[in-house]
C-alpha cells in the first residue's frame, strides 16, 4: 500500500482530516479493483496552480485541480494539485460547505488516476455521478 501524503505550497496550512481523506482514496482504489500507490495532494493557491497549468498542460486559465497520474493499470498513484482558493469560490458559488468541495476535488482526481476523463459531456457526466456515489458512500457531509 502506498503512501498518502498532504503538502501546502504557497498558502496557509489549513485544518485537513488527512486520514479521512486518505481512507476516501484507498476506498476509491479498492471499488475501483486498484492498489493504491504512492500519492500527493498539494493544496496550493490558485497563482502556484497557474502557474503549473502554464509550464506544464500550455493553457493560461485559472483551475481547481490538476491530476498528474504516475500509475498504471492496476494502480493508483500521483499527484493532486489543488487550488485553495478555488474551493473556497466554488464552495459558495455552488452553496457547499469548504470540506464538500474539497472532498468534491480530492475525489474527482483519484477519479482521474483511476482513469475517468471528463473532456466530453458524456464523460462529464459519467464523473460527476462517480464523485457524487463516492460523496455519499463514504458520508463526507456527516463525517468530514
Amino acid at each position: 500500500m502506498g503512501r498518502i501524503d498532504f503538502f501546502f505550497e504557497d498558502v496557509a496550512r489549513i485544518r485537513v482530516k488527512q486520514d479521512f481523506l486518505r481512507s476516501v482514496i484507498r476506498g476509491i482504489a479498492e471499488n475501483e479493483n486498484r492498489e493504491t500507490g504512492p500519492v500527493n495532494v498539494v493544496f496550493c493557491s490558485d497563482a502556484y496552480l497557474l502557474q503549473i497549468n502554464i509550464d506544464f498542460l500550455a493553457h493560461d486559465y485559472y483551475t481547481d485541480i490538476i491530476t498528474f497520474d504516475n500509475g498504471t493499470a492496476q494502480l493508483i498513484a500521483g499527484e493532486l494539485y489543488i487550488s485553495i482558493d478555488r474551493i473556497k469560490e466554488n464552495s459558495l458559488l455552488y452553496g457547499v460547505s469548504f470540506r464538500m468541495e474539497l472532498a468534491r476535488v480530492v475525489i474527482h482526481g483519484i477519479l482521474h488516476l483511476a482513469g475517468y476523463k471528463d473532456k466530453s459531456p458524456g464523460d462529464k457526466k459519467k464523473m460527476k455521478q462517480k464523485e457524487d456515489f463516492y460523496l455519499r458512500r463514504f458520508d463526507v457531509e456527516t463525517r468530514y
